[in-house]
This record gives structure tokens, C-alpha cells and sequence, in this order.
């Protein structure tokens, strides 16, 4: 069969259109299916157990993004593009929920943490309570940067309702989260780190907990981010970890859960 110059013309741009057709499309329904979850650091080994679980169930891929609750509090006030945000403490939410920028009726607490102080297993120092930590033996101490950090803010808490702040402030070093505290004490940089309850118990040191009575509730908070393109794949995200089986998950690695 013969074809006239313009008709192939007309067919090659029929072509070239369908072909573009399909590839928007098809990273349409790709976006569709991802979802980027900004998460506070603590978070990170529940978090990771959690994702594979409800993109079984769901189909739908989790991207997490997790760090400091305070700095990416920052980024998504800067515009980052995240889908939801689950921060280490509520106060974080309600600060972007003055902004603007959460989806009205989605911000829900979903666990409160606990710390714990946390030594090396190998290490020589043996702790029975945080007034502990001003012992002489004791020389460097790692908590999260309280001035952005949910968990390093209830390490100060802690310290000062003990009595021993201004004795160990000399001895501080401070992470830029929660996970890269307790990465000090692993890697023999400091002797103790006051850390999250969640990630001492996939740990391989000994670690105690912090009475909850020294510190203000870390109550830990989401919420829907404004400009999520993947609505409700995100609220879906949410009400996962909310029900029964994000719920068990969330237990297992240390979290209490609201009623």
C-alpha cells in the first residue's frame, strides 16, 4: 500500500502523540503509586517494617525520608515535596497546621516514645539511673540537638529533672537526630547516649529506660502535607499505621499507643 507524503506525516504525529499519551500516563500512575513520608529518626526500624508491610497490602511504595523532626520541619516549610509527615513530637504539627500547610482533620497522634540511656556492650561502665551520668568515669555524652530534636529536648528534660544538667553539659555532644546519637556510642566516640527506646532495642548495647516522669510526653503526631499529590494513598498510609496491624508493628519496636 501505498501512502501520500501528508498521510504518513499524519500517521507519524498520530504515533508520536499516543506514544506520549502512554508515557505520561505511565509516570502518572508511577507517581500514583509512591508515597514520600517525611519521619522523625526514631522511627526508622518500625518505619521500615511498616512500609513493607502496606505496600504488600496496598500496592503502593513508601519512600521515607526520615531525619530530624525539626529540620524537616524546615524542608516542608521550604516546600519540600513530601506527602506526610510523621514528626517526633505534636508540637512540630501543630506549628505547620498554624502555617497552613497540613490537610485540615488529619493531624492524629499515632505513639509516644520513650529514652533510654545506652551504653556499648563491651563497655566497662555500668549505669543504674541517669544521675549516673555525671560519674567521673563517664567523659563524653550524646543526645540529639534538643534545639530541633523531640528526643534530645526530653534528654535535657530528663538531665535537669535529675539534678546532674549543669554537671554533664560539659560533656555533651550533640547529634543532628536521634539515630546519629546513638551511632556516636556505637562507633566508641562517646561513652553513653541518651537515645530513642525504639532503636536501643535493635541494638546490640545495653541499654536502660528513662523514667517517663523526668520529661514531658513525647507524644509523636502526623499529618496529611497540603501539597500531596497522592492524597489519599497518604490518609490510606495513615489509617495503616493507626489500625490493628501498624498498631502491633508500633508495640513491637517499643512505642506506647494512644486509646
Amino acid at each position: 500500500m501505498i501512502f501520500r507524503l501528508d498521510t504518513r506525516l499524519a500517521l507519524l504525529a498520530a504515533f508520536l502523540t499516543l506514544c506520549c499519551v502512554t508515557a505520561c500516563k505511565d509516570q502518572s500512575t508511577n507517581h500514583a503509586n509512591e508515597l514520600t513520608v517525611a519521619a522523625a529518626s526514631d522511627l526508622t526500624p518500625a518505619f521500615e517494617e511498616l512500609g513493607r508491610e502496606f505496600e504488600a497490602a496496598h500496592k503502593t511504595k513508601v519512600v521515607f525520608v526520615f531525619g530530624s523532626t525539626g529540620l524537616l520541619t524546615k524542608q516542608i516549610e521550604n516546600g519540600a515535596p513530601m506527602d506526610l509527615f510523621a514528626a517526633a513530637n505534636v508540637s512540630y504539627i501543630e506549628q505547620l497546621e498554624q502555617k497552613g500547610l497540613i490537610l485540615p482533620g488529619t493531624k492524629a497522634i499515632y505513639a509516644r516514645g520513650r529514652i533510654t540511656f545506652w551504653t556499648p556492650a563491651t563497655s566497662n561502665i555500668r549505669l543504674e539511673n541517669i544521675a549516673d551520668l555525671a560519674r567521673p568515669e563517664v567523659k563524653r555524652i550524646a543526645i540529639a540537638n534538643p534545639d530541633h530534636a523531640p528526643y534530645g529536648l526530653a534528654a535535657r528534660q530528663a538531665l535537669e529533672s535529675a539534678g546532674v544538667w549543669d554537671r554533664v553539659k560539659p560533656k555533651l555532644v550533640y547529634g543532628d537526630n536521634i539515630r546519629q546519637t546513638l551511632q556516636y556510642a556505637e562507633t566508641g566516640n562517646v561513652d553513653v547516649a541518651i537515645v530513642a527506646l525504639s532503636l536501643s532495642m535493635q541494638s546490640k548495647g545495653r541499654w536502660t529506660a528513662i523514667p517517663e516522669e523526668l520529661h514531658k510526653p513525647i507524644d509523636q503526631a502526623l499529618a496529611v502535607i497540603k501539597t500531596t499529590k497522592n492524597e489519599q494513598a497518604a490518609r490510606t498510609f495513615a489509617a495503616f499505621l493507626v489500625g490493628p496491624q501498624g498498631r502491633a508493628i508500633m508495640q513491637k519496636y517499643g512505642f506506647t499507643l494512644p486509646q
